[in-house]
């Protein structure tokens, strides 16, 4: 399964042959390095009525995440912790080969991965959104909405929602009668945060690697793997995409690079919210 749809725009053969020559010398047929990211725009808060959002463009890659509060019942085995949820949606303008209708395998795999990669590290602390434990707690959604599709969704989306998560105001839940709950929506507190958390996406061609693959570049992917790290620079998964395969050397030289990578996103978001606070 591909988190990208495999019926995108077909690239012509001579523009496969010439971005497949540019990568064996080390260069990419936008200008970029190997292991460097398109420019990157990060705006937080960027939907007034949300608890939290962002807007995120890589390249020509446009997502917009928001965040929804509520509250509700927590799950039976996790009695004493809040409840994320998290959606993913390809707005069909986004692509001539995205369908309307209710999200795709590939919107909801990149729910998944990001989902996942959210969990492992417990990047909310959901243990102190219990309200009245057991009973009440708080209820997140954090949807995600893919606006513009030039390739590499799940990184742009992963900063959309780490972004949408780090600056986000949830309303502060008040007690009545020792089982009442109401949200007050004029006092508002952030999201308890335990860790930040990014995902860098590394493509095969041949033997070399690179990352941020646009969606031209994605045509001629052998494989992709998507690895999660968190700011202190620990693996927090890594999800293979596509048919082809990675040694097991290629998977350390790709992990190594992400680690890389990944320092310029955590610096993107610390930047963007630094302008908001």
């Amino acid at each position: 399964m591909s988190i990208t749809p495999t019926n995108l725009r077909i690239v012509s053969t001579l523009k496969k042959h010439s971005m497949t020559s540019l990568i064996e010398k080390g260069l990419r047929i936008d200008g970029r390095r190997l292991n460097e990211y398109r420019e990157i725009t990060i705006i937080p808060n960027y939907i007034a009525k949300a608890a939290g959002s962002a807007y995120v463009k890589v390249g020509g890659t446009v997502v917009i995440a928001g965040l929804k509060v509520g509250v509700g019942t927590p799950f039976p085995d996790t009695p004493n912790d809040g409840v994320i949820t998290i959606n993913a949606e390809f707005v069909p303008f986004a692509s001539p080969t995205f369908e309307p209708g209710p999200p795709d395998e590939n919107a909801i795999e990149l729910a998944r991965v990001i989902d996942r990669s959210i969990r492992e590290l417990r990047a909310v602390d959901l243990s102190k959104l219990a309200i009245i434990p057991g009973e009440k707690v708080y209820i997140l959604w954090l949807d995600i909405y893919v606006f513009d599709h030039d390739g590499n969704l799940l990184d742009s989306s992963m900063l959309a929602a780490m972004t949408t998560l780090l600056t986000a105001k949830i309303p502060k839940a008040i007690v009545k009668d020792g089982k009442n709950v109401e949200l007050n929506e004029e006092e508002r507190i952030p999201l308890p945060i335990n860790n930040k958390v990014v995902t860098v996406t590394v493509g095969k061609v041949n033997n070399k690697l690179i990352i941020d693959p646009n969606v031209d570049e994605e045509q001629i992917l052998e494989c992709k793997l998507a690895v999660s790290i968190s700011e202190d620079g620990r693996l927090a998964g890594m999800q293979k995409m596509g048919a082809g395969v990675f040694t097991e050397d290629e998977v350390l030289e790709a992990v190594k690079l992400a680690k890389e990578a990944s320092k310029t996103l955590f610096a993107k978001i610390s930047e963007a919210i630094s302008k908001v606070q």
